[in-house]
């Protein structure tokens, strides 16, 4: 409240605002700390993966204890931000953003922030934002290097209220989305362009991964740290103040005279014939050609074409005599070596150990079920 830029009114703003983060791994862990310690009212935490040993060089929500119960990232990043900020409200989606849920869970909320390691989950919150005039914040870090956008399409932004519109506790009345939202529109020149204008298709060839560059934990809090920031504008009703660029740092790499390595590229309008913000073809929310993933960093493929409830319980009996099997309530973890498997209960899969999809495909139906 001290701080001019924000005062006492755009704190009350932020306490009545809800921010979904897509992803709680490295960056999403780092900025779902930040908001939450800076009083942003709800928070909505989505992600597919649960906490193993090596995230914890720069996950820096979780601790040896999560990964030892391979918890779920969003139900341990749910309790750890309890303990941190208790009048925040959290609500945890153990889940994959698909065409399916996307609308469902991204919906109600005032900002989306995109904390994934994937194209193909940012393309799809780009059509379902750019649809419905949604702001969404692209943050990413890979090797030393972070970088960051923020999309504001034409449509509703935030509007500042006052204490009178406060939420609601989360009660099992009222629960987690009793927030008095009434948003009204920015101005239709202050749109930005959308991911597509940049990027109309995603990356071919080779591109830096966690698997090939690895990743530094400092250039994962500068890109979560670049996003609040943004998002913290936004949130507290001066969108006009946001970067109108994509910006990234090389923070290894130095430029020749000693001045650290900067980039931006503009954003201040959209791009003319954009499929997405142009035409209004959203082929990602449609579903169309949604590959298997491949999961960076993690020699893993995730199966979730089998959208079924699955009886962990009863699954865990299944395979007890063909390896060794835990289950924790959230997920079950089935390993044979050299090939794990994490089933959870809407039928999703992790299997690690290869990244080969047919390979993954065929573990999944012999232990699973086809």
């Amino acid at each position: 409240m001290l701080f001019p830029g924000i005062g006492l009114k755009g704190q009350q703003a932020l306490g009545l605002r809800h921010v979904a983060i897509v992803g709680v791994g490295a960056t999403g862990a780092v900025t779902a700390t930040l908001l939450a310690r800076a009083g942003v009212g709800l928070l909505t935490l989505i992600d597919r993966d649960f906490v193993e040993p090596s995230n914890l060089q720069r996950q820096i929500l979780y601790d040896e204890e999560d990964a030892r119960n391979a918890l779920p990232k969003a139900e341990a990043a749910k309790q750890h931000l309890r303990r941190v900020n208790s009048s925040v409200m959290v609500e945890a989606h153990v889940a994959d953003l698909t065409p399916a849920n996307v609308e469902a869970l991204l919906g109600p909320v005032d900002l989306v922030l995109d904390c994934t390691d994937n194209y193909e989950t940012r393309y799809l919150i780009n059509d379902l934002c750019v649809r419905d005039g949604k702001a969404w914040i692209y943050a990413a870090a890979v090797g030393a290097y972070a970088a960051g956008m923020n999309v504001l399409p034409q449509g509703p932004g935030p509007r500042v209220q006052g204490p009178e519109d406060a939420p609601r506790r989360m009660d099992s009345q009222s629960g987690p989305r009793a927030l008095n939202r009434d948003p009204s529109p920015w101005k239709p020149e202050a749109s930005t362009a959308c991911l597509a204008c940049l990027f109309p298709e995603p990356p071919t060839g080779p591109v830096e991964t966690c698997d090939t560059a690895g990743i530094l934990s400092p250039a994962v809090n500068l890109a979560a740290s670049i996003q609040v920031a943004e998002g913290l504008k936004f949130l507290s009703g001066q969108p006009e103040l946001m970067r109108r660029t994509l910006v990234g740092y090389e923070l290894w790499t130095n430029a020749p005279d000693g001045r650290q390595a900067r980039s931006e590229l503009s954003t201040s309008a959209p791009r003319t014939g954009c499929e997405v913000c142009g035409q209004r073809i959203f082929r990602h929310l449609a579903g169309e050609g949604r590959p298997t993933i491949t999961l960076c960093g993690r020699n893993s493929v995730q199966i979730h074409e089998h959208q079924r409830p699955v009886d962990l319980h009863a699954l865990a009996r299944k395979l007890e005599s063909s390896g060794r099997v835990r289950t924790n309530g959230h997920l079950l973890r089935f390993d044979r070596p050299p090939h794990s498997l994490t089933v959870f209960p809407d039928g999703r899969a992790l299997v690690q150990g290869t990244t080969d999809i047919g390979l993954a495909r065929s573990l999944y139906a012999r232990f699973v079920g086809a």
